[in-house]
């Protein structure tokens, strides 16, 4: 009997003790997913837009960050399907001008969290043989991006080249336009330069500019040469104005952007509807290379490329004289037009 009671007496301690510990191991493993479970905050880890116009920063560069990783090239379609990204029709283009800063206008507004740039000029609308391809095709040569976010490509050729208003008309009639211009004179002569450089780099000769811009029959302004024509900014809106009205256009100061470029970001924002996000911090002033550097975070910083900011050969100041005269009237029509007046001689 005294033995019965002794075995029944073992197995409730085992049932209480095997209860015990399964409580205890209920309340490890309980307080180690609160644990776990703690960082996550309800309001904080969410993305998404407060306002149609309105774009959380940190948002959109955490999804820049995932970008470049997609632009290498080693993307599954499952990835970009995953992270919806596409490839979008540009909702702003930068169709000129030649040496005028495209470049640099570019690069500047891919500052900004909400852009995405196309890294190389397409010349899908200035190239009878591109464009014959196709939209699809020209989509198809656009980054990946967020839907919500606005890409924009750049080809100076488009401004004067005859039949590209007609065409980006046919492809998208309320497309934001960006025309970054500078002094004429200042501007023909880069254009010239550039050229030049290319010369020399595969050791051929040159005519001197002043030989170029100055018809050597008449001693007049030489309009039949491409970097003088170019430089006549109102001849060639003019054209796009048949297309596209005056409020479709931006035009930038590319003398300016070079020497105090945040104003012109500003304006260039707001043209766009973006909310402000370049700021001081974004461009410094590189001293060695003379002019404005990218500052995307606290461990990626840009300059443009060495072959920007050329050193112009000097011409005569004669020719120079000459050329800004006849440039003149254009500009005063170009300044009319526009609404934005330069200080040019």
């Amino acid at each position: 009997m005294l033995f019965k009671q002794q075995v029944l007496l073992k197995q409730k301690l085992l049932v209480l003790g095997s209860l015990a510990i399964g409580s205890l191991l209920y309340l490890v493993a309980r307080v180690g997913s609160l644990d776990r479970l703690q960082p996550i905050c309800p309001i904080d880890g969410r993305f998404g837009l407060r306002g149609q116009d309105e774009i959380p920063l940190r948002a959109l560069q955490y999804k820049r960050g995932l970008l470049h990783e997609f632009r290498k090239g080693n993307a599954s379609k499952e990835q970009i399907r995953l992270h919806s990204l596409v490839q979008q029709i540009p909702k702003a283009i930068i169709i000129g001008v030649r040496k005028g800063g495209t470049r640099a206008l570019l690069e500047m507004l891919n500052l900004h969290p909400a852009v995405v740039k196309a890294s190389q000029e397409i010349h899908f609308f200035d190239n009878d043989e591109n464009y014959a391809k196709g939209i699809e095709w020209y989509r198809k040569k656009m980054p990946f991006s967020y839907p919500h976010q606005i890409t924009i490509e750049k080809s100076p050729a488009y401004f004067i080249t005859e039949e590209v208003p007609e065409r980006i008309y046919k492809m998208n009639s309320s497309i934001k336009l960006l025309i970054i211009v500078r002094e004429p004179t200042t501007r023909a002569i880069s254009d010239y330069t550039q050229v030049l450089e290319g010369k020399e780099r595969k050791n051929k000769t040159y005519y001197k500019f002043e030989k170029l811009s100055i018809d050597p029959n008449t001693c007049e302004v030489n309009t039949k040469y491409k970097a003088v024509r170019t430089s006549i900014y109102t001849k060639h809106l003019e054209r796009w104005l048949k297309y596209f009205p005056i409020e479709q256009f931006h035009i930038v100061d590319g003398d300016r952007l070079i020497t105090e470029p945040l104003p012109e970001l500003q304006l260039v924002e707001k043209f766009l509807n973006l909310p402000p996000r370049i700021s001081q911090y974004n461009l410094y002033f590189n001293a060695t290379r003379g002019f404005y550097c990218l500052r995307f975070n606290i461990v990626f910083n840009k300059c443009l490329a060495g072959s920007k900011g050329r050193i112009h050969p000097e011409v005569d100041s004669s020719v120079i004289t000459k050329l800004r005269k006849f440039f003149h009237p254009f500009n005063q029509k170009f300044y009319q037009i526009t609404g934005r007046t330069f200080n040019w001689p």
